[in-house]
C-alpha cells in the first residue's frame, strides 16, 4: 500500500523550501509572519465588532460571552494544541525532505483532531449546564448562555478542523492563503451576525450561528485545496498511521502544548471567576480589555506561529544557525509591534473603550481603568512571542508549558488572590493583575530565552552572534 501512494511536492512548495532554507532570512520571516499577523489582527478586530454587537442585546449578553469564551478556548486548547504540536513534526519532516512522512503526518493529524471533536461533542453537549457549574459560572449566565455554549462547542469542533489546515499551510509558507480565506471568513461572520442582532434582533444563540456557518465556509475550503492526491500535503485516508514513528513525535510536542493551553485558559477563567466578586460587569470589562489588548498581542502571535515553522524547518534541514536568526528576527519585530500598537491604543483609549460601552459612562471608565494596566504588557509580551516560537520551533514544549503554567498560576492568581485580601482597590485590580502577569511572562521568557539559546549553541556548536565554532 505504502509502495502505490505518492507524496511529491509541487513546483510552489519546492520553492518555497528552498526561500525558507537559503534566501535572506528577514524576508523569510516578513513573507510567513507578515500575513499571519494581518490575519491575526483582523480576527481581534472581528472579536472586538462581535463584542460590539453582543453589547447591543445588552450589558449582561456581552459579559456572558466574555466569560463563556474564555471557557470555550480552554476546551478548544486542546484542539489548538494538538495542530500546533504535531505542524512543528510536519515542518521538521519538510525541512528535512522527508515527503512521504510529511504525508502520513498531515492525514493523522486530521483523524486524531475528527476523534477528538466527536469524543468533545458527545461528553459535553448533554451536560452543558451541569459542567458550567463546575467551572463556577454565574446562574445569570448558564440561564442565559447554556444554548450559546452548546452551539459554540459545534463551531469549536470545526474549528478544529480549520486549525489543522491553517497549520498545514502556514509550514507550506501559503500564509497569504491562510489571509484571503480567513479574510473571506470574518466577512461572513460579520455579515451574517449584523444580521442576525441588528435585522433579525436575535440574541447570544444567533451570533454562535453566525459563527458555524462562516467556519464552514472554511473547512470547505480545506476540503478542496486537501484533495490533492499524490502530494504531501494532500489528505489520503490510506496515508492514517497509527505507527509509532509517525504519531508517537507528533503526540510527544503536543501533548504539553495541550496541558500549557487548557492550564492558561483555565486560569482565566479563574480570573474570571474571581473578579465576580466586584460584579458582572467587571468581568465584561476585563474581556473587553482583553480584546484591546489583543490589538497588540495577536499580532505579535502572528510572527511567533510563523517565526516557530521556520525555525522547525531549518532546523529539520540541519541549519540550526539560520534558525536563531530567524527567531533574531521575529524578536525585533514583537518588540516593535508592541511598542507602536500599544502607545496607538492608549492614544485612543476613550474611543475604543466607548465602541464598547455605547452611553454607559461607567462602563466605559472601567474598561479604561483595566486596560491602562494591561497595556504595560504590550513589549514584555513581544519578548515572550519570540521565545516561545523559539522553544517551538526547537520542539521544546515542556519549557512552554513550564512558562505559561507560571504566567497564569504564579503571577496571575495569586495575585489576584492577594489583591483582593489585603487590599480595597476593587475592579482596578483585575487590570494590576493583568500588568503584573504580562510583565513577569516576559521577564521569565527573556530569561528562559537566554538559557535556552545557549544550550542551543552548545549542542550544534554554533555561535548566537557569528558564524559556527567549527568548519
Amino acid at each position: 500500500m505504502e509502495k502505490n501512494m505518492q507524496a511529491d511536492l509541487s513546483k510552489k512548495d519546492e520553492q518555497f523550501r528552498e526561500f525558507s532554507l537559503n534566501g535572506p532570512m528577514w524576508r523569510v520571516v516578513l513573507y510567513v509572519g507578515f500575513p499571519l499577523a494581518l490575519y491575526e489582527s483582523l480576527n481581534q478586530l472581528f472579536k472586538i465588532l462581535d463584542t460590539m454587537m453582543a453589547s447591543h442585546i445588552g450589558a449582561s449578553a456581552v459579559s456572558a460571552v466574555a466569560y463563556l469564551s474564555q471557557i470555550n478556548m480552554m476546551i478548544s486548547a486542546v484542539g489548538t494544541g494538538l495542530a500546533v504540536g504535531a505542524s512543528i513534526k510536519v515542518s521538521q519532516a519538510y525541512g528535512a525532505g522527508d515527503f512521504m512522512l510529511v504525508k502520513k503526518r498531515v492525514s493523522t493529524m486530521f483523524a486524531m483532531c475528527g476523534a477528538l471533536g466527536i469524543a468533545i461533542l458527545l461528553v459535553l453537549v448533554p451536560f452543558t449546564p451541569e459542567f458550567l457549574r463546575l467551572m463556577n459560572t454565574p446562574e445569570e449566565f448558564i440561564a442565559d448562555g447554556s444554548t450559546y455554549f452548546r452551539l459554540e462547542l459545534f463551531g469549536m469542533v470545526i474549528t478544529f478542523f480549520n486549525n489543522v489546515y491553517i497549520a498545514i499551510e502556514r509550514a507550506r509558507g501559503n500564509s497569504k492563503r491562510i489571509l484571503i480565506l480567513n479574510t473571506a471568513v470574518i466577512v461572513v461572520k460579520l455579515g451574517l451576525t449584523a444580521w442576525f442582532v441588528y435585522g433579525l434582533g436575535g440574541g447570544i444563540n444567533m451570533i454562535s450561528c453566525a459563527t458555524i456557518i462562516s467556519q464552514s465556509f472554511l473547512l470547505l475550503a480545506a476540503c478542496i485545496n486537501m484533495n490533492q492526491k499524490g502530494n504531501a500535503f494532500g489528505f489520503s485516508l490510506r496515508a492514517i498511521s497509527i505507527k509509532k514513528e509517525v504519531i508517537c513525535p507528533m503526540l510527544t510536542l503536543s501533548f504539553p502544548v495541550i496541558v500549557e493551553r487548557i492550564a492558561f485558559a483555565v486560569g482565566k477563567v479563574i480570573v474570571n471567576s474571581m473578579s465576580t466578586v466586584y460584579g458582572s460587569w467587571t468581568v465584561g470589562a476585563l474581556g473587553i480589555s482583553n480584546n484591546i489588548g489583543g490589538i497588540t498581542t495577536n499580532p505579535q502571535n502572528g510572527f511567533q506561529e510563523g517565526g516557530s515553522s521556520i525555525i522547525s524547518q531549518n532546523l529539520g534541514a540541519g541549519r540550526p544557525k539560520r534558525a536563531l536568526l530567524a527567531f533574531r528576527w521575529v524578536l525585533y519585530i514583537d518588540m516593535l509591534i508592541g511598542l507602536v500598537i500599544m502607545t496607538a491604543s492608549l492614544l485612543c483609549l476613550n474611543q475604543l473603550a466607548g465602541l464598547f460601552a455605547g452611553d454607559n459612562a461607567e462602563f466605559a471608565e472601567m474598561i479604561k481603568q483595566i486596560y491602562r494596566f494591561e497595556a504595560v504588557g504590550a513589549i514584555p509580551l513581544g519578548v515572550n512571542a519570540a521565545v516561545m516560537a523559539l522553544l517551538y520551533g526547537f520542539g521544546k514544549t515542556r519549557v512552554t508549558l513550564v512558562m505559561n503554567f507560571c504566567r497564569v498560576f504564579l503571577f496571575r492568581v495569586p495575585v489576584l488572590w492577594a489583591l483582593q485580601q489585603f487590599t480595597d482597590l476593587g475592579n482596578v485590580s483585575a487590570g494590576i493583575v493583568m500588568a503584573v502577569s504580562n510583565v513577569a511572562s516576559g521577564v521569565l521568557a527573556a530569561v528562559v530565552g537566554v538559557i535556552e539559546i545557549r544550550r542551543i549553541c552548545n549542542t550544534y556548536d554554533v555561535r548566537y552572534f557569528g558564524g559556527e565554532r567549527k568548519n
